[in-house]
Parts: structure tokens; sequence; C-alpha cells
């Protein structure tokens, strides 16, 4: 019996059609999987037989749990930093190619979404959440630092919004994940079949019209209730604050202990990431795309060199003991200046975006 792809594409109808079937790691991205799903949307781009590209899950528990960390963090290992690299060049390429496709570009968000998961859905035009997702960015609990184009998506949340899940890797359910913009639409999980068929039988030139119509009747029903909302006002009063110091000030003064129970997640995590992650997402506030992959590419050559990725990957998913050992002891002990060089130019130049190979 031959093995089963970990990524397989399928034209039905007018619709692309990308199978993520690796459950077995919750369909977590390896480099051959972003390359062909990146080489596959090069394709499609120019073909007009194709009106629209479709990504979900097989059936199981995840849509996408992130990039395979612990695949890059033993690249390292054996063959260093640089060895490693060209999966994060590939990935943010093919975020970059989902953000400019022409076409409606439909994600089923039906599981669990995390990192790299979220780097193949929201920069497409429709992410459609079910009663099953459940979305976050946890990266600074792993010693690394909200990329795949997060400092630009994470930065287009309502005011606070995006820091406040950078930093504290808040885990959204749909009614939340619509609240801060990372999903666009609500539909049933038992009704995601239907939502694919109408696509599929759509006529030539019909299918961004039976998209919209469709959408409009099978999300009808609202999702159950979620607590982001009703916290944004706490949110954007805290997450706000223009510097470090003035963060760890409003959390702790924050009187309804919303703020405090914040502080406590954020210091469960690598010290440095949260640091990094701070400085990165106040910077891509003004960023474009573009400039956004470009500051992220080079951060993971720095964070790759400094192990604390490495010893999350191994505190939190290989070893287990969830007793990470830190470069610092805790927020305060990171220095500004040792933050700041994270964000240096590399030796290998900023990355090119563009359509040519992969």
């Amino acid at each position: 019996m031959s093995e089963r792809a970990p990524i397989r594409f399928l034209r039905e109808g007018r619709i692309g059609v990308v199978i993520l079937d690796r459950q077995e790691a919750l369909n977590a991205l390896t480099r051959a999987m972003v390359r062909e799903l990146s080489d596959h949307l090069r394709r499609w781009r120019d073909d007009p037989e194709v009106e629209a590209v479709l990504v979900k899950a097989a059936p199981g528990r995840a849509f996408c749990a992130g990039g395979d960390v612990r695949a890059v963090v033993e690249t390292v290992r054996r063959e260093g930093v640089a060895a490693a690299l060209p999966f994060f060049r590939d990935e943010y390429r093919m975020n970059w190619r989902i953000a400019r496709f022409p076409k409606p570009y439909v994600a089923l968000l039906n599981g669990v979404t995390m990192g790299g998961g979220c780097g193949i859905s929201i920069h497409g035009t429709h992410r459609i959440a079910s009663e099953h997702t459940l979305l976050a960015m946890p990266e600074t609990g792993i010693g690394f630092f909200p990329d795949i184009g997060a400092t630009w998506f994470l930065g287009h949340c309502p005011a606070g919004v995006g820091m406040y899940l950078g930093l504290t890797g808040a885990r959204l359910g749909a009614a939340d994940a619509l609240t801060a913009g990372l999903a666009t639409h609500y539909v049933p999980a038992a009704r995601l079949l239907e939502l694919e068929a109408r696509l599929v039988a759509a006529g030539a030139g019909e299918v961004a019209s039976v998209l919209g119509a469709g959408l409009r009747e099978l999300g009808s029903e609202p999702p159950g209730p979620g607590t982001l909302a009703a916290r944004l006002p706490m949110i954007r009063a805290i997450f706000t604050a223009e510097s470090f110091v003035e963060l760890l000030a409003r959390l702790e003064a924050e009187p309804t202990g919303f703020g405090r129970e914040q502080l406590g997640t954020i210091r469960e995590k690598s010290p440095l990431a949260v640091r990094l992650a701070f400085a990165q997402l106040r910077r891509g506030e003004d960023l474009s795309l573009e400039e956004c992959l470009r500051l992220e590419y080079r951060m993971v050559r720095h964070v790759l060199e400094s192990g604390e990725f490495a010893e999350g990957v191994r505190a939190l998913l290989i070893d287990k003991d969830k007793a990470p050992r830190w470069r610092h002891r805790a927020l305060e002990a990171v220095d500004e200046a040792e933050v700041e060089r994270f964000f240096a130019p590399i030796p290998e130049g900023d990355l090119v975006f563009d359509w040519e190979g992969i």
C-alpha cells in the first residue's frame, strides 16, 4: 500500500481543492507541504479554469496546528541555523502568495488552527470558522514569536487585540475569531460539505456569486457565545501601551483582575520571546505585509541562533517536562539592546516576493 500524501490537490469543477491530511501530526506543515501548496497557487493563479481555491483538512481534530517545529529544531541541531532557514523562506513566500492570490481563497477552519495554520488561512479572502474552531498564536510559549505574517494581521485586529493575542497565546472559538477579525464567516460544521458542493457545482463565472450566497444562507445561524467582545475595552486600555514598561504597569493597575490574570499568563512564557513579540508588533503597526514578512525572516535567524526556540520545543513538545530553561529569569531581565539585535540584517539578505519558482 502506498503511503498517504500529507497534502493533496484536486480539481473539482472550477475549484482548486487543497486537502491537509496529516492528522497524526495535527496537519503540521512540512517544508514539502509548503512548497507544494505554493507551487499550486502559482499555477492556479494563471489558470482560467480555476476560479477559487478551497483549503480544508481531512476529518480529524485539526485544520492545521502550525509548522513542523520539531523538524526545524532537529535541522538546526544537525546541520545548523542556515540549513533551517529555507523552511521559513518558503513558508513566508507562500503566505505572501495567499495574500496576493487574485481569486477567492477559502479556508475551512474546522478544528485546531494555530501558528502556520493561521498562515495558510488568515491571508486568504474567506476564513470560515465552525463550532470546532480553536484559533491561537501560541509562539511565545515555545520561545518563538508570532510569525507567518502575524506582524501584519495581528496589527489589523481591533485596537490592542493583536498584542493581547500575540503575547498571551489566548485561544479563540468561532465567535471570538470573528470579533478579532481573524475569521470572516461562521458556518456550522454539518453544513460545510453543502457549501463545498455548491462551489463545485457552480458554472463558469459563477463561483464568486455562489460563494457569497452560500455563506449568507448556510452561515445565517450565529456562533455560540464568546468572551472577547465584552473584554475589548479592557484589552484596548491595556495592550495599546507604547512601551513594555507601560504595558506591565497597565496590567498591574487594571482594576477588575483581568490585567493581573493576563500578566500571570505572560510570565509563564519565554521572557525573551514576549519582549521580542512586543517590539515586533509595535514595529508592524505601520508596515506593509511584505515589510512585515521581511522583518520576521530577519527575526527567525536570530531566534534560531539564540537557542530559545529549541529549548521551548524541547520542554513543551519533545521531553514534555514543561520546565524550559529560558535565557532570562523574568521579563524585566531582558535588556532593550538585546531585543534590538534580533531585528538586525542577516547574511542571507531580505526576502524577495514574486511568482517565479517556489
